[in-house]
């Protein structure tokens, strides 16, 4: 499993998201504390960014129609998304977040 260095924690708002890009991918990043959490940063219902979302109760808000996903497993939480989106690898190394690629679990 390859991770890359994708930004410092503190980058990322506590209770917050972040949008970034590993390589071409876009990837939202949820912090709480020194969790995170990463997911595919496109909303399955109206691929628009998620990142541009709210973070509440576990799960990231799409902005625009309201579709929420929970942070851990990607699985919508509620419609009118259907899909879940896919989640990704996270380590933290000293303060740097890394973010491998490779699908995990069976999102």
């Amino acid at each position: 499993m390859t991770y890359v260095k994708v930004c410092s924690l503190e980058d990322i708002p506590d209770g917050g998201v972040l949008g970034v890009e590993v390589g071409d991918t876009p990837v939202a990043l949820v912090r709480h504390g020194r969790e995170v959490n990463a997911l595919h940063d496109v909303c399955s219902h109206a691929e628009v960014r998620l990142s541009e979302g709210d973070v509440y109760d576990g799960t990231l808000e799409c902005w625009l129609h309201g579709s929420c996903f929970d942070i851990r497993t990607g699985k919508p939480t509620g419609p009118p998304a259907t899909r879940p989106v896919p989640v990704y690898r996270v380590k933290i190394d000293g303060d740097d977040v890394l973010v491998s690629l490779d699908i995990d679990g069976d999102s």
